[in-house]
């Protein structure tokens, strides 16, 4: 995906989650009064903020990240290292989550700085040089404050959820009930429902689309990125979905933070369906082809729609076009 496109996108999807919201904002202006709007924002606002603040400490315990340090793993340690070097960001916090899926993740706050955790499974399945790739993508979203932008737009979305919520109660703040101010308060509740899932789409999309932008960056960072990026995500959805064939259901229980992941494991069953069960035949670049060779049908099309993470056919297409032009 061309990088100016890419930017172009994300900057229209911007434009669009902070329109609608805008333009619904002035409608309700007028059936809720300005007060009382203002009051589920200050409600909403302070919710959202403390999740972000203490998101870490969460992620930590769910995910059982052991922090790293250099002596636990110098290989490791130095990897991170040189990586911040090259992005030109602060050298973030290195954890290992000890769980069974092959993945990795950025995240941070104010509080507690930025973190890159790699899963035990990660360190299993990849190649050092594959696991480069993927630590280069997760430095891509620090570079690009991706945690930051996706907290303030998921925001929105969950005001109209509130907003939804206050609009159905008996009795709300100004003291009328459902007789006075029913219909419209009936009407509120139904476009904030609708407008609280056109948000979420296209919030969505935007995270698929930094998701590229992610991938360009380790791309751009790591020595022949595209090509380690590529084999390391096919490993990654491929080993993935044979633990769901294996039925090891357990790994599978934290996904509350999912869209943190470099790869959606939700998705994994789906993508690696062709190849799950022959994948220890193929190479690493055989694995690649096999994916890359993919049709990519309306039903994953609309599977997209509803994840964190692009269809991983059209995220290795992407990579070897980035390939392609770095061999120009």
């Amino acid at each position: 995906m061309n990088l100016w496109k890419l930017r172009m996108s994300m900057l229209g999807t911007l434009a669009v989650i902070f329109g609608v919201s805008t333009l619904f904002f002035a409608a309700i202006l007028e059936v809720l009064g300005l007060l009382n709007i203002f009051t589920l924002i200050l409600f909403v606002l302070p919710f959202n903020l403390i999740q972000w603040l203490f998101a870490p400490q969460l992620i930590n315990a769910m995910y059982r990240v052991k922090e790293v340090k250099r002596e636990d793993s110098p290989k490791l340690y130095g990897m991170i290292e040189d990586l911040a070097s090259k992005s030109g960001v602060e050298k973030p916090k290195l954890g290992i989550a000890n769980i069974p899926i092959p993945n990795a993740f950025a995240y941070g706050s104010p509080i507690s700085g930025n973190h890159i955790a790699v899963t035990r499974g990660l360190l299993d399945t990849l190649e050092m040089e594959e696991v480069e790739a993927v630590v280069g993508h997760e430095f891509g979203h620090l570079k690009h404050r991706d945690v930051q932008i996706m907290m303030l737009v998921s925001f929105l979305p969950a005001l109209f959820y509130f907003l939804y919520q206050y609009a159905m109660m008996p009795a709300y703040f100004g003291g009328r009930n459902r007789r006075e101010g029913g219909g419209g308060m009936m009407l509120i509740a139904m476009a904030s429902m609708l407008v609280y899932f056109v948000l979420t789409l296209f919030i969505l999309g935007l995270s698929r689309l930094r998701e590229y932008y992610a991938d360009s960056h380790s791309a751009s960072v790591v020595e022949d990125g595209p090509r380690k990026l590529s084999e390391g995500l096919a490993k990654i959805v491929s080993k993935t979905g044979r633990m769901k064939f294996g039925r090891q259901q357990g790994a599978f229980a934290l996904n509350g933070f999912k869209s943190l992941f470099i790869s959606d494991p939700d998705t994994a069953e789906a993508d690696s369906a062709q190849i799950a069960h022959h994948a220890p035949e193929f190479s690493d670049k055989g694995l690649v082809e096999r994916l890359l060779s993919r049709r990519v049908t309306g039903a994953d099309r609309l599977m997209e729609i509803f994840s964190t993470h692009p269809n991983i056919t059209k995220r290795l297409r992407a990579l070897r076009e980035l390939e392609q032009e770095g061999a120009a």
